[in-house]
Order: C-alpha cells, then sequence, then structure tokens
C-alpha cells in the first residue's frame, strides 16, 4: 500500500494541494529582515547538501517553509525529515483524519502556513468544508462522523489539558487500534513542533495569498 507509485502519486497530490507550495516561503511580506534568509541549494554546506538533495527529490519547489530554517541543523533536520515521511506519507492513521489532526494544531497555535498547507490537503482527502470552516472559526465542528469526533476530542483534550480521560480514550479505542492511537498522538505532537518552528521563523503564506487566521479573530 505505500509502494513507490503511491508514494509519488502521493506527494503529486501534495504539490496540487499546496503542500510543497507551503515550503517556498521565506519571510513575512514586511520589510523587516527576514530570521532565516531563503537558502539555495547552491548556498548549503557539505552537511546541509544530502539533506537538501532528499527534500528537493520530494519538493518540486524548493528548500522553504519549515525545511529552510531546519536545514540550518542538518543532523536534527534529517531525523524530522525522517519523521515528516513517516508521519505523512506511512502513518497507520488514515489520511483524512491525519490531516484533520494536524489541522486542529494549526489552528490552535493559529498557524498560517500550516493551515494553508494543509486544509487543501484534507478537503483532498474527504474532510468535509464544513468541519474545516468551523475548525478555522474556532469551534467544535458539528455533524462529525464517529471517528472524526474522536480524533477532535482525543487531539484537543491532549495538547489543552495535558491529558486524556478515560472517557475520551475508550471512544478513540473504539474506532482506532493501539498503533493507531500511538500515530495519532504523535501527529499531534510533531505539528506543535512544526507550528513552533514556522513561528519562531515568521514563515508566512506566499506573497499575495490571504492569511487564514485574522488579527482578532
Amino acid at each position: 500500500m505505500h509502494s513507490a507509485s503511491i508514494w509519488l502519486s502521493s506527494l503529486t497530490l501534495a504539490a496540487a494541494g499546496g503542500w510543497f507550495a507551503a515550503t517556498m516561503f521565506a519571510a513575512p511580506a514586511t520589510s523587516k529582515e527576514p530570521r532565516f534568509p531563503q537558502l539555495t541549494m547552491d548556498q548549503l554546506d557539505e552537511k546541509q547538501r544530502p539533506l537538501g538533495e532528499q527534500i528537493m527529490k520530494v519538493s518540486s519547489v524548493g528548500i522553504g517553509g519549515p525545511y529552510n530554517p531546519m536545514i540550518r541543523s542538518p543532523v536534527l533536520g534529517q531525523r524530522l525529515f525522517d519523521l515528516f515521511y513517516y508521519l505523512r506519507w506511512q502513518t497507520s492513521v488514515p489520511t483524512k483524519l491525519n490531516e484533520f489532526a494536524i489541522l486542529i494544531i494549526g489552528q490552535q497555535w493559529r498557524s498560517q502556513v500550516e493551515w494553508f498547507a494543509h486544509a487543501p490537503l484534507a478537503a483532498k482527502a474527504g474532510l468535509s468544508g464544513d468541519i474545516i470552516a468551523e475548525l478555522q472559526a474556532n469551534k467544535r465542528p458539528s455533524n462529525m462522523a464517529e471517528d472524526e469526533a474522536a480524533v477532535y476530542d482525543f487531539v484537543t483534550e491532549l495538547t489543552t489539558t495535558k491529558k486524556v480521560s478515560d472517557e475520551t480514550y475508550a471512544r478513540a479505542k473504539k474506532v482506532f487500534n493501539d498503533q493507531q492511537i500511538v500515530d495519532l498522538t504523535a501527529v499531534a505532537g510533531n505539528y506543535v513542533m512544526v507550528a513552533m518552528m514556522l513561528a519562531m521563523a515568521e514563515e508566512t503564506v506566499p506573497p499575495g495569498k490571504e492569511e487564514p487566521f485574522k488579527v482578532g479573530e
């Protein structure tokens, strides 16, 4: 199920949906100097280049977005790249629910790049537009299916209360096996880290694109 052809097909869908477009972002559209000027392959040193080459194999538009700060720490960057590979393309959690979990984190952090990149992917994977819109508006989505509600409650409770109640865990166990619960926890934690990296580096959406989260909303 995770053959090379499916991997490449998934990458094509991701590029169309905006994830790899998000990797080209360098700095906010302001006069402020970027914290991490966008690197090019020609600027990478011998420690960074192997990672850059791997990124370029799966990204049609380069080493921007979270990759831009990550590649400054190439050993960490490589470990994170490998983790991303699993959590995006080989995870046991169905794609629609995996993307839903990522959006929950993106909304909590009001991560412009994370939401911009993953909302189209979630929709492409079958997540309802109404659910996406309600989540973006910081509402508990209505009309969620049992598995969607399990993801929302599990991820939200874990990230906001720092624990998972017996009731919430029991509902998750009705729709997920042990591996899926572990993977769901990991994807939520991973995208907290990604949101932190993007926030620290002040990455934003491409020039001319509307930010998903407005000040005061």
